[in-house]
């Protein structure tokens, strides 16, 4: 495997990974937070669809947001199947830029966010990004601890 298609496996790993932990949870917990501050399932689960889209605008503009507006935007929170179905072309489109990138893009291609105080190779901020969304994987299975609901096993 050369670092492209590995990139693209752990992408497509930590997705379905997603998936099969946000379909364990029954429709009666997608609007619990476990404080007033936090987000709800459905809301991290939106999140984490959402933040993949805008670290996609983020590297086609090579670190720049412009006046980005997401797609989401004023959008009600339905159920998993409606989040994900609004997800899939901004995926989809993801996807292909990734499978168009080669070894040189992934190492000369720089992504200057110097808002937030970063400067990456594209192959690490790709990293970053599958990275976000193992975190809310953990912080879901932790709400699924707290409220005694079974975790589904996601380490098949």
């Amino acid at each position: 495997m050369n670092s492209v298609e590995i990139i693209l496996l752990n992408f497509s790993e930590t997705r379905r990974r997603s998936i099969k932990l946000w379909e364990g949870i029954p429709n009666e917990f997608l609007n619990w937070r476990p404080d007033k501050k936090a987000f709800s399932i459905i809301e991290m689960i939106r999140h984490t669809l959402e933040t993949e889209h805008l670290f996609h605008v983020i590297i086609q503009n090579r670190g720049n947001l412009g006046d980005y507006e997401s797609p989401w935007s004023n959008l009600d929170y339905i159920d998993l199947k409606n989040e994900l179905n609004i997800a899939i072309k901004y995926r989809k489109n993801f996807m292909t830029m990734i499978k168009a990138l080669n070894e040189s893009d992934l190492e000369n291609t720089r992504i200057e966010r110097s808002e937030v105080g970063q400067s990456k190779n594209l192959g690490d901020y790709l990293n970053r990004i599958a990275y976000h969304e193992s975190v809310h994987a953990g912080q879901m299975l932790s709400y699924l601890r707290i409220l005694g609901v079974k975790r589904p096993l996601i380490w098949d």
